[in-house]
């Protein structure tokens, strides 16, 4: 009894089947991937907000400009200004209805202390606007990066 397997003119049958397992292997790693970074997309906080009519809007006053040199020196309006001077110019714009915004305008030089002592001078006058004013980036550095 032989089965013919030391025939080496006998071809051998064409596989017709298609091997399924390594794709699905791999829709399973993608199935895997998308349940576990689904969840960080839709990730959002449901806030029920109040709702209410809006009257037309307060006309802001003038802004206050508050400038620091990097000396520390202080100017209000461009008028040069002493710390004890500032403290009364800071109670005066927070009794102002509505009240100035003050935009701080500081030299990159200026340390920090100074502008720490005049925000704190701000809030304790009541001040509840301040805001930082900087310069514009030129379009020729931005082209350089």
């Amino acid at each position: 009894m032989t089965f013919g397997a030391f025939n080496g003119h006998r071809q051998q049958p064409l596989m017709t089947d298609i091997n399924v397992t390594p794709m699905v292997d791999v829709m399973l790693v993608l199935l895997v991937i998308f349940i576990i970074t689904a969840p960080m997309f839709t990730q959002a906080i449901k806030l029920d907000l109040p709702r209410a009519q809006g009257g037309a809007a307060q006309q802001q006053s003038a802004a206050i400009a508050l400038a620091i040199d990097a000396q520390g020196r202080l100017f209000w309006n461009n008028e040069a200004l002493d710390a004890a001077a500032l403290d009364a110019k800071l109670v005066q714009a927070a009794s102002l209805r509505p009240q100035s915004e003050v935009q701080l305008r500081v030299d990159k030089e200026t340390r920090y202390e100074v502008v720490a002592q005049v925000m704190a001078a701000a809030q304790a006058s009541g001040l509840t606007s301040l805001g930082f004013v900087t310069e514009p980036v030129p379009s020729t550095v931005k082209e350089k990066k």
